[in-house]
């Protein structure tokens, strides 16, 4: 079946039709990973988001126990090829079923190196999936222009909270969308991780006395979750340790008198270099995000940068000034990605007084 992607600026480009036959409007990004489709598929961070993967060929390798949660989030899939056969000892199933399964739409067939080089030049735009092939664009551009993700924490924080069992530290998991491997990096380090919803006071949470606190990743604008910024600033004046990644980091920089900023088009992809500024390293990360912290303007008794983007300058961490507090907007715990920057957690242990 025909299918067809149709930008905001009225670009449309025409393809086939995979998963879901729906209608899907949508924030439409782009993924330069080479592999871990899976994991981007099952990042709660891609919530509210349509997926565009540049990488031309996906599904080869199936359907494999590597999901960062118990579902898909992306609203729609954009692909050059979707592999049809996929070949792996560990395959569960297709990418084609798994989106039928979930109700996600997709497209296959279209030039995705020339559908990034729009969303490069112009920055990320809302577009339309669609199987009508007698679409009418002067009623569907208003429609996309209209669109916007708005609060999606909710959406994809879990329901109520659990526990991952250990004998080490005690870790209170805040998840806004947290990725699987965030607990899991806790937990093979001996840590004891509770996961709460991302609506969890700070008094419930302190009353539990946690050795540290761990912000997760998630997706939207950090400006759009006012109420888990006022909760995180009572975390600040806990004194207890702090380690954030990716939409955390934004929040606690937000309630710490910081701003952000949507980007032109983010950075999604394995393959990101981040200079750690009090070493001098530069290590390669793991990241997904379209907002970004303006950390030059935090007042510099509170915090300071502490790691920025190779590429474009932009702040990738922060470090609080007479707290036990660190941020970063890329991720640690990879998944998929280099494993580079995973020395974070274990500084993390050491901030709340080691293993012993």
């Amino acid at each position: 079946m025909k299918a067809f992607l149709i930008l905001e600026d009225g670009t449309v480009f025409e393809g086939m039709s995979i998963g879901s036959t729906k209608e899907m409007i949508s924030e439409i990004v782009f993924n330069t990973s080479m592999t871990g489709y899976l994991e981007v598929l099952t990042d709660p961070s891609y919530a509210g988001q349509a997926v565009v993967m540049t990488y031309p060929l996906i599904g080869n390798y199936g359907i494999t126990p590597d999901m960062e949660s118990k579902r898909p989030w992306p609203d729609g899939y954009i692909v050059r090829e979707l592999s049809r056969m996929p070949s792996n000892f560990r395959c569960e199933g297709s990418i084609q079923d798994f989106l039928l399964k979930y109700d996600i739409p997709g497209i296959s067939g279209i030039d995705t190196r020339a559908l990034t080089k729009i969303l490069r030049e112009k920055g990320t735009m809302n577009g339309m999936i669609t199987t009508d092939e007698n679409y009418n664009l002067d009623e569907i551009l208003p429609k996309l222009k209209e669109y916007v993700t708005g609060n999606v924490v909710d959406k994809v924080t879990c329901k109520e909270k659990s526990v991952l069992p250990g004998k080490g530290k005690k870790v209170a998991l805040l998840d806004l969308g947290a990725k699987d491997n965030i607990a899991k990096s806790l937990n093979k380090r001996g840590c004891e991780v509770t996961i709460y919803p991302a609506g969890t006071s700070a008094e419930e949470i302190l009353s539990e006395n946690p050795d540290g606190i761990m912000l997760s990743n998630g997706p939207g604008d950090p400006k759009e979750c006012g109420e888990i910024i006022e909760e995180l600033k009572k975390l600040y004046q806990s004194d207890t340790p702090i380690f954030a990644i990716c939409l955390g980091h934004q929040l606690m920089a937000l309630a710490n008198g910081a701003d952000t900023h949507k980007m032109k088009y983010g950075h999604r992809g394995g393959n990101h270099p981040v200079k750690d500024l009090e070493t001098g390293r530069v290590y390669i990360s793991s990241q997904n995000h379209g907002y970004v912290v303006d950390a030059e303007h935090m007042d510099k008794n509170v915090a300071k940068p502490a790691f920025i983007n190779v590429n474009d300058g932009t702040n990738e961490g922060i470090a609080y000034v007479g707290k036990n507090i660190f941020t970063v907007q890329f991720h640690p715990e990879a998944c998929p990605g280099p494993q580079d920057s995973a020395y974070l957690f274990d500084r993390f242990i050491d901030m709340m007084g080691g293993t012993k």
